[in-house]
């Protein structure tokens, strides 16, 4: 089971033009990960059929949905998605049970009554623990219950695909973490293919297998979610997976970068590709120098530092600069980093750039 699409869809100050597949199982989830209006909801509407698309093609389990040549655009009752919406979307005026009933086989009024759809309404209620909600309305539900019984009623009506619209970004962060398992457990067992859409990039992480990185309306950066990590290649997706220092560069050699606003010569692990524009490293990847480290160890002076319970973030320049033009001391961009404890008070720090996490990026990907 798998989804394919490869759609455009223009606004008048916004274009959506995606291209990707998903497929089934838990090691093929799918998470479309962007910030706010970069297109992650459009497009799991455009494969709901909620949205239509200017142009393309959308295929569910091999089936055609959506053709602009062909003329094809299935309405979405007949794609068989279900879709599980950020606010849930259940019906105000029904009880839980009514609400999960009234999507069980899309029966006439009469059809609901027999025993066997009874009987599918129990299972689901006790699958997802909500038996004991039955006949209480949404309003009477905490968040973690009003997800827990859209999700039964989006599984009753046994979708091929299902789409989720940022399903934790209602909860709290002490809940959200919580219904995070609770929904992950919940869809082990589905057989069909899951998109998963967040702004949030650790929850992504967690769920899914694959990632795609959306900006303005296009993909930055895809593949299996720890070489996105990893390798993220453009700047937006760097930002979006998290990466605090991204700064212009420039190749300086085979496996060497110039990064002007930081004063510094990197060595690199692998082969500077030509077309690079900006170098990145993460925060937590930068530590103090060990006796077998040989390249990319320089002095720095500490800008500022905050401290948390668990963890400190210090704000570092270069005092050694490596000869690179535009280093003066006073133009240098400051170079975060994150240890996981308190590294004393000194107001310097030998620190390494570990070459093999030196990320070279281009600002897209085109």
């Amino acid at each position: 089971m798998s989804i394919l699409i490869d759609i455009r869809k223009t606004y008048k100050n916004f274009t959506l033009n995606v291209a990707f597949s998903a497929s089934s199982g838990q090691t093929g989830r799918t998470g479309l990960l962007g910030e706010s209006g970069c297109g992650k909801s459009l497009t799991l509407r455009c494969i709901a059929g909620i949205e239509k698309p200017d142009s393309g093609f959308i295929e569910i389990n091999g089936k055609t949905v959506f053709d602009s040549e062909s003329g094809i655009n299935l309405a979405p009752q007949l794609r068989n998605t279900g879709y599980l919406f950020q606010s849930y979307a259940l019906f105000p005026t029904m009880t839980v049970g009514e609400n999960i009933g009234i999507a069980c086989g899309r029966g006439t009024a009469a059809e609901r009554t027999k025993p066997g759809h009874r009987s599918k309404v129990r299972e689901l209620l006790d699958q997802y623990r909500i038996g004991e909600l039955a006949d209480r309305y949404p309003s009477q539900l905490s968040g973690g219950q009003q997800q827990r019984v859209a999700l039964a009623r989006m599984l009753a009506s046994d979708p091929e695909v299902i789409l989720l619209d940022e399903p934790l970004s209602a909860l709290d962060s002490f809940l959200r973490r919580q219904v995070e398992e609770e929904l992950s457990a919940s869809l082990s067992r589905f057989p069909g293919s899951i998109v998963f859409v967040s702004h949030d990039r650790d929850e992504v992480f967690r769920f899914c297998k694959k990632m795609i990185i959306l900006d303005s309306g296009s993909i930055a950066r895809e593949g299996p979610r720890d070489e996105v990590f990893a390798d993220p290649q453009t700047v937006p997706a760097a930002r979006l997976t998290g990466c605090k220092n991204i700064a212009v560069a420039t190749k300086a050699g085979e496996r060497r970068i110039a990064v002007p606003s930081w004063g510094l010569i990197l060595e690199t692990e692998r082969p500077v590709p030509d077309g690079i524009t900006h170098a990145g490293i993460r925060a937590h990847h930068i530590r103090a120098v060990k006796e077998t480290d040989t390249v990319n160890c320089f002095n720095f002076a500490v800008e500022s530092r905050s401290e948390a319970p668990f963890s400190v973030t210090e704000y570092v320049t270069a005092l050694t600069a490596s000869g690179v033009a535009g280093s003066e001391r006073n133009y240098r961009e400051p170079i975060c980093m994150e240890s996981s404890g308190l590294t004393g008070k000194e107001r310097t720090e030998r620190l390494c750039l570990p070459p093999d996490r030196i990320l070279m990026l281009t600002l897209s990907n085109a």
